[in-house]
């Protein structure tokens, strides 16, 4: 079964629309069709001008983003981190559950034995 570790949203770009300038007319000049987007947390940045229309360089943006070496490394780093927080929380609660705790204690001979009442120890 498949668990969402955490997502990204919006929030976690900065998007950034400009004008393209170059040859194309006047239009160009006056039309905020690029887009660069900046990744916050990895730092990793795309842009895309080569579409006329704002939407499309924005999708043409987001997939060189997402497929950038910086942020492939981020997402693996970020993962591994969600993933042995969350091993340990639940090694830790495992450990601190009475059924999985056994005390060993020296008998009246000396011999090491595994005391089962817990009440009993001083």
């Amino acid at each position: 079964m498949k668990e969402l570790l955490f997502s990204v949203t919006k929030k976690d770009f900065d998007i950034q629309y400009f004008c393209t300038g170059g040859p194309g007319g006047q239009s160009q000049n006056k039309t905020a069709s690029g887009v660069r987007i900046v990744h916050k947390d990895s730092g990793a940045v795309a842009e895309s001008r080569e579409e006329r229309q704002q939407h499309q360089n924005l999708k043409i943006a987001f997939k060189r983003l997402t497929s950038s070496k910086k942020f492939q490394l981020w997402l693996k780093i970020k993962s591994a981190e969600i993933i042995t927080k969350e091993t340990v929380e639940q090694i830790v609660d495992r450990m601190l559950a009475p059924e999985n705790i056994q005390t060993e204690v020296k008998d009246d001979k000396g011999k090491w034995t595994i005391q089962k009442d817990l009440t009993q120890l001083n």
